[in-house]
């Protein structure tokens, strides 16, 4: 049985979420998490190649097979969104360069996924994360537990695919 290991990215321009979860079977592993960190004075051009830069060392160092990324939420703030999506290009272009192949999840996708519910409050995922991955407490800050979400999203998701190509 091959094991899978998915890199999944919660993207933003003052902290990119990241967490990797190996699949083996039906088992689920936590193998890291964490946050890219950009500082707010920093201009906007750094901050993204910084962000390049700190997953280009992650998918080095992990050598992940897939890579999860969660879709541009619209809210109000339409400065947001556009600093998403451009942290969100960063995170594609880093997979393009690695060769990896990427899942993109709307939010609702996320949680439908993990609670079985597309409105589920942020604390049902963060709980359900604990109890898929075995963990004693919701990994911090709320952007880790968020990455680490859509990597178990997309694992699920992959499963699902499998059962439907190979259902013996």
């Amino acid at each position: 049985m091959t094991s899978t290991l998915t890199l999944g990215i919660d993207p933003g321009t003052a902290s990119t979420g990241y967490g990797l979860v190996e699949a083996n079977g039906e088992e689920l592993r936590l193998v890291a998490y964490g946050v890219i960190s950009t500082l707010p004075e920093t201009p906007m051009p750094q901050r993204l190649r910084g962000i390049h830069d700190a997953l280009a060392e992650l998918i080095t160092r992990y050598q992940p097979s897939q890579l999860a990324v969660e879709e541009l939420f619209f809210n109000r703030n339409a400065r947001t969104a556009l600093a998403v999506g451009q942290a969100r290009g960063v995170v594609l272009l880093a997979a393009a360069e690695a060769g990896l192949p990427v899942g993109e999840y709307t939010p609702l996708e996320v949680k439908q996924a993990i609670v079985g519910y597309g409105r589920a409050q942020k604390a049902q995922v963060q709980r359900m994360i604990c109890l898929l991955l075995n963990l004693a407490a919701a990994p911090q800050p709320d952007d880790a537990t968020d990455a680490l979400a859509v990597a178990v999203c997309h694992l699920f998701a992959l499963r699902g695919k499998k059962l439907i190509h190979d259902p013996g």
